[in-house]
This record gives C-alpha cells, sequence and structure tokens, in this order.
C-alpha cells in the first residue's frame, strides 16, 4: 500500500505543477499586476509612481519568469513565479496584498471550518443512509413513492432559501438560537446547530434519493438473493450485506466534499458569519486580494488530491477483494 501511496503523490506533481501555472497565468498574464494595482487603488486619479510604490510593496515589480538584472540562481528566484506560485509548493503562502500572513490566517481559520463541515458531513451521512435503506426497504410502496416525491421537491428548492428561511423561522422567530456570529469555545456550539442543520436538511433530498437507487442496485443482485434463501430478514440483508457493498460509491461521492472540511463552505460561512476559509475566500474575492485566492485554489487542489487517495484506501477497508498495487 505505502507503494501505492508513493505513486499516486508522484502523479500528483504534474497535476499540482499545471493547476499552478494555470492561475499564473490567470493572474499574471492575463491580469498584469499593473491592472491588480489599479482595481486596488483606483483607476481614477491614480499615477505611475503610485502603482510602482504599490507592486513594489508587495513584490509584484519584479519579472515574471527571468530577472536580468540578477545573476546565477538569483535570475529565477527573483520573479514574480519563484516569489508568488513556485513558494506554494512548500506551502509557503507568504503575505496577502493587504500584508496578512496568509498562512497564519489558514491555520486560525481552518478550526471554525472544521467545526462546521465535519458534523454537518458525518450526521448527514448517518441521516442520508438511514432513510435511503428505509426506503428502500419499502421500495414499491406508496412510502416509496411519495419519499421520492418529497427527495425531487427538496432538490428543487435553492440553497438559498434554506439558508434564509432557516435563520428567519429557527433564529428570528423562534429565537432558539443566534441567527450569525461566532464564538471561541464551547460558547460556539449555539452559533454551529443553525448552520449544521441547515447543512443537513440542505444535502437530504439528493443524497437520499442518490443512495436509494445505490441501493436498490445492490438488492437486485444475485448475493442479496442468496442472503434470502438462507433465511436471513430484510432487514438485516439491507443493513449487513447491501449497505457495506453499496459503501464504494458512497465514499467516491464523500470525496468530493473532503475539501470543504478545510476550505469550508462559502455561502454558509458568509451568511452566518462564521470566520473560516469560506467566508476568507469570499472577502478575499470582494477586496480582490489575489494572493489569498490563489493561496486558496492551490490548497483546495491538494486537499482534493489527498482526498482521492484516502477514498483508494478506504476501498479496501469496505472490500478485501480490492488491492491497491
Amino acid at each position: 500500500m505505502s507503494a501505492y501511496i508513493i505513486r499516486r503523490m508522484l502523479y500528483a506533481i504534474p497535476i499540482l505543477i499545471g493547476i499552478n501555472l494555470i492561475t499564473f497565468v490567470l493572474f499574471f498574464v492575463v491580469n498584469s499586476p499593473d491592472d491588480m494595482a489599479l482595481m486596488q487603488l483606483g483607476s481614477k486619479h491614480t499615477t505611475e509612481l503610485q502603482i510602482e510604490d504599490w507592486k513594489r510593496e508587495r513584490g509584484y515589480h519584479l519579472p515574471l519568469l527571468y530577472n536580468a538584472e540578477q545573476s546565477g540562481f538569483d535570475a529565477l528566484t527573483e520573479t514574480i513565479f519563484y516569489q508568488k506560485s513556485a513558494k506554494l509548493f512548500v506551502f509557503d503562502f507568504g503575505s496577502s496584498d493587504s500584508g496578512r500572513d496568509i498562512g497564519y490566517d489558514i491555520s486560525q481559520r481552518m478550526w471554525p471550518s472544521l467545526a462546521l463541515a465535519i458534523p454537518t458531513l458525518l450526521v448527514g451521512l448517518l441521516v442520508t443512509i438511514t432513510l435511503a435503506l428505509t426506503i428502500a426497504f419499502f421500495r414499491g410502496t406508496y412510502i416509496d413513492y411519495w419519499a421520492v416525491i418529497i427527495c425531487v421537491a427538496l432538490i428543487s428548492i435553492s440553497s438559498l432559501f434554506y439558508i434564509i428561511g432557516g435563520q428567519f423561522l429557527i433564529g428570528k422567530l423562534l429565537k432558539i438560537v443566534p441567527i450569525s456570529g461566532f464564538d471561541t469555545g464551547l460558547h460556539a456550539l449555539k452559533f454551529m446547530i443553525l448552520p449544521v442543520l441547515i447543512g443537513i436538511v440542505g444535502g437530504i433530498g439528493s443524497n437520499t434519493r442518490w443512495y436509494r437507487t445505490i441501493f436498490l442496485e445492490e438488492i437486485n443482485k444475485d448475493y442479496v438473493r442468496t442472503a434470502r434463501s438462507k433465511g436471513l430478514s430484510e432487514q438485516l440483508v439491507l443493513f449487513k450485506h447491501v449497505l457495506r457493498n453499496a459503501l464504494i460509491p458512497i465514499l467516491t461521492g464523500v470525496v468530493v466534499v473532503l475539501p470543504l472540511l478545510f476550505t469550508g463552505s462559502l455561502l454558509t460561512e458568509n451568511f452566518f458569519g462564521i470566520p473560516g476559509l469560506g467566508s476568507y475566500t469570499i472577502d478575499a474575492i470582494n477586496r480582490q486580494d489575489f494572493a489569498i485566492v490563489r493561496a486558496m485554489v492551490f490548497l483546495g487542489s491538494v486537499l482534493y488530491i489527498i482526498g482521492l487517495v484516502l477514498t483508494d484506501i478506504s476501498y479496501t477497508l469496505v472490500d478485501p477483494r480490492i488491492r491497491l498495487s
């Protein structure tokens, strides 16, 4: 397994290089440092001297790829590409355009994002898998029919409706929990209940319907008929045999949301005032702080690749027939 992990990590290097090059071109070639300075300073009444000062303060005055004024290795290191893009490979995120340490901000803001994403993911999986198994148990009945209709109706509702409706009903009318905000330690729990609840409810429709489809496909396979012929109850067949064999496609879907455990949910954190990485990214976009945006794009790519590797490893735990080679 260790050889497989090393090989997958090596495969990830050209992918990250490609992502890094694409973001470099988008931020520094298509959109030049002069354009970035004008967006920050304003296009009116901005002199060339002000633009040059802004670029020099943030290291954008350097050449893009090769510094002819330097000699030796410095000709490559004293460039925008090395200072702003290549250093991301050692997780040196540098400073934001406003002067803040991006690495420190990420280390502080990742915890609120984790506090929101982990319970939403785990409780959401428990709820939706249980609902999907229950619906599959009553397949072909009115319970199955109406459950599918309700799931489709839930899917058609915008996530903004869940957020705004939940804030209005639970936070403003019933006043059970605060509408938005955040605190440290155990005091943060009262601020996390509503966004976690809305995150779970918002995913019930799509996930339950998808898991139901997976379980129904498994129910028609030979091993299920064999289990029934041995006299096993339908509940035992579903929760022991069908569920275990259906975990592989479920785990594949879970990997998509793994980066959100760290990078946060953009909409949820922004609406509920949670100081996580999602709101950090939105604030950076609003301020046009491209250094933070670049760092978050690279970090999200790394986390997604790690998630793919962890998913492959989890396959071997769920299905002993799978071997990593």
